[in-house]
């Protein structure tokens, strides 16, 4: 999976602005960070609630945590072994996290299954 993947994974999202972060490429909403390429070019840095970490690091092992992340609310994927469909609802759910409300209702309102 490349960044360009992540990227064509987010293009419906209401929002998104590209940028960097860490001299990576970076995807945020509101100027606000939910996802980015991590410096070792394998691994997506994405947002997500601390408390859904866990469940989610044990339910597939393509998600994991570093000490570095332990107190953010971020967790890592390894691009090698993620789904592009388990990425796609990862990214979204990031997305939903920063996102705001006029973004939230401007998506919802178009995307009923979502």
């Amino acid at each position: 999976m490349t960044w360009e993947t992540i990227r064509q994974l987010v293009v419906s999202l209401p929002g998104i602005e590209e940028s960097t972060s860490y001299g990576t490429p970076a995807l945020k909403v509101n100027r606000k960070l939910f996802a980015r390429l991590h410096q070792d070019g394998e691994n997506v840095v994405v947002r997500i609630e601390k408390k859904a970490r866990a469940a989610l690091i044990r339910a597939n092992s393509a998600f994991h945590v570093t000490d570095h992340y332990a107190g953010f609310p971020y967790v890592l994927v390894r691009l090698r072994e993620i789904s592009q469909e388990d990425l796609g609802k990862a990214l979204k759910n990031a997305w939903r996290l920063v996102a705001g409300k006029s973004y939230l209702e401007a998506f919802d309102g178009r995307c009923s299954t979502c």
